[in-house]
């Protein structure tokens, strides 16, 4: 299958891997690109103690930028969206890792659950510039207190025509993986995917979850699939079953 990854460079150059190795033609379309704050990490590292919770591997990689800085910090319990960002932590050198299945809302019910072997100290959420609501309603809806911190924003990656025109129309894509609702709308926002609905016809939307399904176009939903559960081998798994 020809399979376009709307993830940027790095977290979508191991997916392409990952697509190739399961014998498909993977092509990478980043559609943001991440600007890291490690300064705004390193001091909410320095004014807090206890938990601190990710839920993005892109959150991981700013603490990577922080070497020996880092160190004194990676006893704290770290709570994480799905295995694949507690990977990240865990060879970065986290010691205690929680991680959910789901999304955010899962993570904030994952961390109210462990709330009796925690400090009292608010938990530290390192976020990213936008992000869902999810994590933060539900923490607020548990009682948890909680900082957030951005330390890192998206910055849009707009394709040229002729870039998009090679990926979906010589010849036409079978699939595109979609896996952030920013994501989705940048995607069906830009003017080259609007003005040509006749060349995706054909093609699969496939979804990490339903709220990014809910950003596909009306008349593209019939071609959408959405993963059972919010991780990349669920997402993955739809290109078999398709």
């Amino acid at each position: 299958m020809r399979v376009v990854v709307t993830r940027p460079q790095h977290s979508g150059e191991r997916t392409i891997g990952r697509l190739a190795r399961m014998g498909h033609e993977a092509l990478l379309l980043p559609l943001a690109e991440p600007i890291h704050h490690a300064d705004d990490a390193r001091r909410a590292l320095l004014e807090t103690h206890g938990a601190i919770a990710v839920t993005s591997a892109e959150a991981v990689r700013v603490l990577a930028a922080l070497g020996a800085d880092l160190a004194p910090h990676l006893g704290r319990p770290l709570f994480a969206v799905g295995k694949a960002t507690a990977k990240e932590a865990a060879a970065l050198g986290f010691i205690d890792i929680a991680a959910s299945e789901g999304g955010g809302t899962e993570l904030a019910a994952l961390i109210s659950g462990h709330a009796t072997n925690l400090t009292e100290s608010p938990l530290l959420y390192l976020a990213g510039h936008p992000r869902a609501a999810g994590f933060e309603a539900g923490l607020t809806r548990l009682r948890r207190p909680f900082r957030t911190v951005e330390c890192y924003r998206m910055r849009d990656v707009i394709p040229e025509d002729g870039v998009l025109r090679r990926l979906f129309a010589d010849p036409r894509a079978d699939a595109v993986l979609l896996y952030s609702q920013q994501t989705a709308q940048r995607f069906f926002g830009l003017p080259f995917v609007r003005e040509n609905p006749a060349i995706f016809a054909g093609t699969r939307f496939l979804c990490l979850s339903e709220t990014i399904a809910e950003a596909v176009p009306a008349d593209m939903r019939p071609h959408v699939a959405i993963a059972e559960t919010p991780d990349e081998d669920r997402l993955l798994a739809l290109l078999v079953a398709g």
